[in-house]
């Protein structure tokens, strides 16, 4: 396994921004390949300075089409596909964390790096029905605010960046994790208080 990933990386480098689109799109769809993603804009980007925007929107685009197939699978499979793939605990888990915050579900994990289990919640996104359109937003801006973030590292500190990636992306991924969920419940709990019939 180790050897194909290393072809995949090759494959990447080779391609540029399309090899990471592909990348990106297995990635979150049928394979797995953790942190080559993060690695891989890292490191191009130190190359290419001027071209972050593009490799990070590659990735970016590539990981919310990889989303999409799988949550699409699911939604047409629905929850016998799932409850068959994963750990029932986990699945409960998964689902009534989309009934108590909806998108924030997935937003949330798609910030945090590996080995967070995120596909686990595409696949209870499909299950549940959740809008594509609110799916592929919440998709974009998590994934989107991880890679442009990574890109950014790169501009800004080069090689020195993978290394902070790999001692720092748990808690990095935590704090916006975090962070998010914070707003995110204020939002909601704001939002029910508006909505009661005023008496």
């Amino acid at each position: 396994m180790a050897g194909f990933v290393e072809w995949i990386k090759d494959f990447a480098i080779s391609l540029g921004g399309p090899g990471l689109f592909v990348i990106a799109f297995l990635d979150s769809s049928f394979l797995s390949f953790p942190e080559v993603n993060d690695l891989l804009i890292i490191w191009l980007t130190t190359q290419h300075k001027e071209r972050m925007i593009y490799y990070a929107l590659m990735t970016t685009l590539g990981s919310v089409t990889g989303c999409l197939a799988l949550y699409a699978l699911a939604r047409k499979g629905g929850e016998a596909f799932l409850r068959k793939r994963f750990n029932p605990t986990y699945v409960e888990r998964a689902m009534a964390t989309f009934r108590r915050y909806g998108l924030l579900a997935i937003l949330i994990p798609s910030i945090l790096p590996p080995p967070t289990p995120f596909k686990i919640f595409v696949l209870a996104a499909g299950v549940a029905k959740v809008r594509p359109f609110d799916f592929i937003v919440a998709i974009a801006i998590g994934r989107g605010l991880r890679y442009f973030g990574e890109g950014l590292l790169a501009v800004y500190y080069g090689d020195q960046a993978a290394d902070f990636l790999r001692q720092n992306a748990r808690t990095v991924g935590l704090a916006l994790a975090v962070a998010f969920l914070v707003l995110g419940v204020g939002w909601i709990l704001w939002r029910r208080r508006n909505e009661r019939p005023a008496v």
